[in-house]
């Protein structure tokens, strides 16, 4: 076994820290390869490890791992490692297996690997790496690293760009690995479109080509190569053994494969020959045997189109598969020759075919295939000659039957059909009728067609038709076809015949339908209008006459209508019942109709209420007339009373003026004593007013008269006042005396006609000419 590879130190590259980095490196990359290199042979147990330095501290899976490598079975495992001194005995027997090898295991001790020492574990998985992996590798009397080193080399030297002198920068580029590749299987890469300084490339295609195609897991990583300024040696070293291994035992295997291929070529020459006319015999044979029962056949062909495509197949089998087993004989009888020449050259006893393959018997068999071939022929030509007739005659039986057919087609459907005769009118009744007439002379005509057919299917049958049975069963449908299409005719006759009498019922009942309702239609349109037309009533007696009007309408013109209403009723159920309501001699449906029918029965009873309300409306109206005309004939007479007495008083004049005065005002404030019943009687007016009656036949007095002659009343009683308290003081600024006065009152009230208490154009015009004043035609009127 060759030592471990010797590191190079940073020292003698550079800086401190450019070691450690570099230790680092190499540390990294051993733990991935080496990993990769151990789940390679753990996974034909179904294990994989993830990290080395904690996936073997049990010592479990090192301990199977070295089974599978070496093939050889170890002391069975303590308990399954779960305490720490079964994982040291685990592991202490793995490394006293290693020892054995004659491996030398310098410093690694057990609790080291039990404790997860990555360093340690390192260097005991390439410790056994070294020893099962690559010891074993010899060229040229060179082993282990040296031989490996050698291998590459003899491998590459034939490849550009590609110089394999040590197991680190050598291989950083990948070209190394892409050529050993390509050298023991070059379909997988294409070496000659690699280029030198594309290493990530040349790497990731080596490592995915080798895992791929090689079964070599990926145990470098292409970016950590690539950055590393000098990869790991023990790393690359693992990675190009597995290539190693794995085409040197495909090169093995091919090599033992030539030299027993060459012992038997040189042992079966002979047995060749005689098995390959064994065989020659035994496929000529066979076919023969094979193609016998189909020349033997003589069933009827079906058709004619098979009967056409049998004899093109004898035909292709006359030209083109016959003559090719001929040749076949004639090279089995040449072969045999040969071989039997060879044998006796050879001093070899002559070669005896096995029974029933001897020439004799293949010529026996060959003249009763030719036999059998013009028998064959025959048969096939007659049977043409018989299938052309019955062509002829089907095609003949299938266009008269598939006119039928088609004649016949949905016509069952439209016999039974009842929507057309239910939904027509008279008018297309009668002509569904001669449609239907036409009709029974077709199938008059198809019942010839079908005897014509009947012997058709008669000749086929006495032909052998193959399918006869199909052309009898086609021929006694078409003939219950038409039979039962016969049958749905008739019952079509009388299910028209019937309609035809229904439909003149039904045209009957329109027609009544159409004239009786027209003029019931206008009385209900007329009714609506009167029993709708707005009314206006001035009194009770008015609202009397229209309830009278009313309940004779009801007693009289409503029965009748209700009667004639129950007549259009029946017609429409009639016709309901003949199975249409549908009228083409109307607009009026029996819906409007009763729609009208029932707003005309909605409104009496809508116009008796109207009238109610009228009546109640018109009797309080009486009762405001009543009360208004007790009110006004009361105050009209008080008023009359009290104008007289004011008239009378001032006629009189009694006593002094002041005396007059005195009463006046008392005759006023007596007066004042009934303005609470002016204000009744207002209030009365005002109600009259808003429910708009305009007429009292209970009093011939107005509100507005009342008004006028009440305020009149007064203002005569306040000049009667102001004329007093005038005459005071004219009495006494002019030193008159009251008879004075007196007289000249006396002269004003004989001229003053109208008691108004001033003297109008006329009345002073008059006061004036007694006085002797000579006036024109139009003097100018001035008051008194």
């Amino acid at each position: 076994m060759a030592d471990e590879v010797d590191r190079p130190y940073a020292g003698q590259e550079g800086e401190i820290n450019d070691k450690l980095v570099l230790d680092l490196a190499w540390e990294r990359q051993q733990k991935k390869t080496f990993t990769a290199w151990c789940n390679s042979h753990l996974r034909k147990l179904g294990i994989q490890i993830k990290e080395l330095d904690t996936d073997f501290r049990d010592g479990l899976n090192l301990l199977k791992l070295l089974e599978i490598i070496a093939g050889e079975k170890l002391p069975p495992a303590e308990k399954r490692g779960k305490m720490r001194v079964h994982k040291i005995a685990n592991v202490g027997k793995a490394l006293s297996f290693i020892a054995s090898k004659g491996v030398k295991l310098a410093g690694i001790g057990s609790e080291e690997i039990v404790d997860g020492n990555l360093k340690m574990t390192l260097g005991m998985i390439w410790t056994i790496i070294l020893r099962f992996a690559i010891q074993d590798i010899s060229v040229e009397e060179l082993s282990a690293k040296e031989g490996l080193l050698l291998w590459c080399q003899r491998k590459t030297a034939p490849y550009k760009n590609v110089n394999v002198h040590n197991f680190h920068m050598s291989f950083k580029d990948g070209l190394a690995f892409c050529a050993l590749i390509h050298r023991h299987r070059p379909e997988l890469i294409d070496y000659d479109s690699l280029k030198k300084g594309d290493d990530m490339h040349n790497l990731n295609l080596a490592f995915e080509v080798a895992e791929k195609h090689l079964d070599i897991p990926k145990m470098l990583d292409a970016e950590d190569l690539h950055n590393t300024p000098k990869p790991d040696e023990r790393a690359v070293m693992t990675y190009v053994s597995s290539y190693y291994h794995a085409f040197s035992s495909s090169a093995r295997a091919e090599q033992a494969a030539k030299r027993i291929g060459k012992v038997l070529n040189v042992n079966q020459e002979n047995e060749r020959m005689m098995q390959e006319y064994e065989t020659m015999a035994s496929d000529l044979l066979e076919w023969i045997q094979r193609t016998m029962p189909w020349l033997n056949d003589r069933s009827p062909e079906k058709n004619l189109t098979e009967a056409q495509e049998k004899l093109e197949e004898f035909r292709q089998y006359g030209t083109a598969t016959k003559p090719p087993k001929s040749d076949e004989k004639a090279k089995l009888e040449a072969h045999f020759h040969t071989l039997q020449t060879k044998l006796r050259l050879s001093s070899r006893p002559a070669y005896v075919p096995s029974e029933g393959k001897l020439v004799s018997n293949i010529s026996a068999a060959w003249k009763t295939l030719e036999e059998a071939e013009k028998e064959k022929e025959e048969f096939l030509r007659s049977e043409l000659r018989r299938l052309q007739r019955l062509e002829l005659l089907a095609a003949k039986f299938d266009a008269k039957a598939s006119k039928v057919e088609l004649w016949a087609a949905g016509k069952d459907e439209a016999l039974v059909v009842t929507e057309d005769i239910d939904s027509s009118n008279l008018a297309e009744i009668m002509a569904l009728d001669k449609i239907h007439e036409t009709f029974q002379s077709d199938i008059d005509a198809e019942n010839n067609r079908i005897a014509q057919l009947e012997a058709l299917a008669q000749e086929l049958s006495d032909y052998q038709y193959y399918h006869a049975d199909d052309v009898n069963a086609r021929m006694q449908s078409l003939k219950e076809t038409v039979a039962h299409l016969g049958e749905l005719t008739i019952a079509r006759a009388e299910r028209i015949k019937e309609a035809i009498v229904k439909q003149q019922q039904l045209d009957a009942l329109r027609l009544n339908f159409a004239k009786k309702g027209a003029a019931f239609n206008n009385w209900m349109d007329n009714t609506m209008d009167d029993l709708q037309e707005t009314f206006v009533c001035s009194s009770i007696e008015e609202v009397e006459q229209l309830q009278a009007e009313l309940e004779e309408f009801k007693a009289g013109p409503l029965q009748e209508a209700s009667a004639n209403y129950d007549e259009l009723n029946g017609f429409v159920t009639a016709m309901a019942e003949l199975g249409s309501t549908d009228n083409p001699y109307t607009t009026l449906t029996p819906t409007l109709v009763y729609d009208k029918w029932c707003k005309v029965l909605d409104t009496v009873p809508e116009r008796e209420q109207k009238l109610a309300d009228e009546m109640e409306r018109q009797q309080a109206n009486e009762e405001l007339r009543v009360a208004f005309a007790e009110k006004a004939n009361s105050l009209a007479e008080y008023i009359s009373q009290r104008q007289g007495e004011l008239a009378e008083q001032s006629m009189k004049a009694l006593g002094t003026m002041e005396d007059q005065l005195q009463a006046l005002v008392a005759f006023e404030a007596e007066t004042l004593t009934h303005q609470p019943e002016m204000d009744s009687a207002e209030e009365i007016h005002r109600q009259t007013q808003a429910a708009l009656i305009f007429d009292n036949k209970h009093s011939k007095f107005s509100m507005e008269g009342l008004r006028a002659n009440w305020t009149g009343l007064l203002l005569a009683v306040q000049r009667a006042k102001n004329e007093t308290e005038n005459q005071i003081l004219i009495r006494d600024s002019k030193g008159l005396s009251e008879d004075q006065i007196k007289e000249y009152r006396q002269s004003f009230d004989h001229f003053d006609r109208d008691h108004s208490g001033q003297l109008d154009k006329n009345e002073y015009r008059a006061c004036l000419l007694s006085l002797g004043y000579k006036l024109g035609s139009d003097p100018v009127s001035k008051p008194l």
